[in-house]
């Protein structure tokens, strides 16, 4: 069975980002593990042309991943992953982030899409824990509550931390004020603020 077949029959012939019956075709992620069906997604025109950026991006069309996000098949996950980060400057694409769960593998996956279209890999970038490129200036939130070393503090899960610094030759690594001292903080136990934070 050719994965053109495979795709059909798995999705009946439907997009499986947006269920629409129009256009449909076999469409290879970016940065994947393999080849084959599993690599794949069977997705429409509309949907296409707005990954690959030949169209702009319609907010309201991309309300679709609700379900993408939670599918059990890793490809229609993955690519559903990598939309809403396209996506964060609208709430319900950041919620939607914040709630979705990715098995490591599969989160791994996703982010090799960000970090490839973040830059030409000449330099290596910082990402939080979502994969979301990260700036100088910033402002993060701690998504886990952190020991400080040498301080008589834990910097608390949610703590929001504004004007970030990068560590230049780790991108594992930020630096930020919690109550008033200077820490360094894993990128890992970060995720990007939202504007209304």
């Amino acid at each position: 069975m050719s994965i053109l077949n495979e795709l059909q029959a798995r999705s009946h012939n439907k997009c499986e980002l947006c269920g629409s019956a129009d256009g449909n075709t076999a469409y290879l992620i970016p940065n994947s593990p393999g080849s084959d069906a599993g690599n794949h997604v069977f997705i429409c025109t509309v949907c296409k042309d707005q990954i690959e950026g030949k169209s702009p991006l319609d907010e309201n069309h991309w309300r679709c991943l609700n379900e993408g996000i939670w599918s059990e098949l890793g490809a229609v996950q993955v690519i559903s992953w990598r939309m809403l980060h396209q996506l964060q400057q609208f709430d319900w694409a950041v919620d939607l982030l914040d709630m979705a769960y990715l098995e490591d593998e599969r989160l791994a996956w996703a982010k090799m899409g960000i970090r490839e279209e973040s830059g030409d890999g000449a330099a290596a970038i910082h990402v939080d824990c979502y994969g979301a490129p990260l700036q100088k200036g910033d402002a993060v939130v701690l998504v886990k509550t952190l020991d400080v070393k040498g301080a008589t503090f834990s910097a608390k899960l949610g703590t929001v931390v504004r004007n970030i610094r990068l560590v230049e030759d780790n991108p594992e690594q930020i630096e930020g004020k919690v109550n008033g001292s200077q820490i360094v903080i894993l990128t890992k136990y970060v995720r990007k603020s939202n504007p209304k934070e």
